[in-house]
């Protein structure tokens, strides 16, 4: 049953309690508000409503942030009908139907590293201590005395609320601030 079907956000969203949809179809290049944030403001007030994004492009950019305002999949509007109702019935199962596309910028997301609040000297010296060089050879590797090694590692415990060499290579594990 269709509950409702609105040119812009502003409107879906002013009848979103009266509509009571289990699932939106949403495009992203809206009038006014656009999809991503009309998204989020139907995740934030109905979190159990599966939110599909429907367009006709595949801008992987555009997709992916609407994934992360809690868009449940997407679908191509050029899709055939049995596709397009095959992707609500995944959905409505748990399922997240995407393309392969967007799928794998999903994932590759998860491999990026965190922001990290380390300066990039800051990682070489962790990444020195990581492989086990003593201050004196991060010194001589960096061009740098060792007592600047050791300011380099004050900081560090100081920026990541450590206490050890330990913790902070935990930290910075955990985080993927250190190279591979």
């Amino acid at each position: 049953m269709v509950a409702g079907q609105y040119g812009n956000c502003e409107q879906a969203l002013q009848n979103l309690e009266k509509d009571e949809p289990g699932l939106v179809l949403m495009d992203i290049d809206l009038p006014g508000m656009n999809g991503i944030e009309g998204t989020m403001q139907i995740k934030k007030r109905r979190p159990k409503c599966i939110v599909l994004i429907i367009t006709v492009l595949e801008d992987s950019d555009k997709v992916f942030r609407s994934l992360c305002a809690g868009a449940g999949g997407y679908i191509v509007k050029n899709s055939d009908t049995d596709d397009i109702v095959k992707s609500i019935a995944e959905a409505f199962a748990g399922g997240a139907p995407m393309s392969l596309n967007i799928a794998r910028m999903v994932v590759q997301s998860f491999n990026q590293p965190q922001d990290s609040p380390l300066s990039e000297r800051e990682k070489e010296v962790l990444q020195g201590i990581a492989q086990g060089k003593t201050y004196s050879r991060i010194a001589i590797d960096l061009f740098i005395s060792k007592e600047t090694v050791r300011t380099h590692i004050k900081n560090i415990y100081q920026k990541l609320a450590v206490n050890s060499k330990a913790d902070a290579l935990k930290a910075a594990g955990l985080n993927k601030w250190l190279n591979r």
